[in-house]
């Protein structure tokens, strides 16, 4: 898959890679009980790595896999211009666009162009 910006794009990346096959639900008496708030801004953004992105890319960390859940999430701004390169997630991926306009393809496939509230699904391996 590879995602191109047309305009500044924002994308919240979930890597939602929901095991559920074998897995068992946990009673709340048994997990630590803490709710944990983390402060908008208080994460330090990440450079884009040069292998992966073309362009002006900042990527946000918004929350890792905790065990038992595989999930995690970024949120991405693309600025005009900058995209990614081909890749793919071997347990998929769904991208949630915030602002902006892109395009996003599917190797061999049409170009799609996406905006604020769409929802893309990358299947394993695509």
């Amino acid at each position: 898959m590879k995602l191109l910006a047309t305009t500044a794009l924002s994308l919240s990346l979930l890597a939602l890679a929901l095991a559920q096959a074998g897995q068992t639900q946990v009673p709340c008496s048994d997990r630590a009980q803490t709710v944990e708030v983390r402060r908008n801004g208080s994460q330090p953004s990440i450079k884009r790595p040069a292998e992966n992105f073309t362009g002006s890319v900042r990527i946000d960390p918004l929350f890792s896999a905790r065990d038992p859940s595989r999930m995690a999430g970024s949120s991405v701004t693309f600025e005009p211009g900058a995209r990614t390169a081909w890749h793919t997630h071997p347990v998929g991926q769904h991208l949630i666009v915030t602002a902006g306009v892109g395009r996003t393809q599917q190797w061999g496939g049409s170009v799609e162009e996406i905006k604020p509230g769409d929802v893309v699904w990358c299947p394993p391996g695509v």
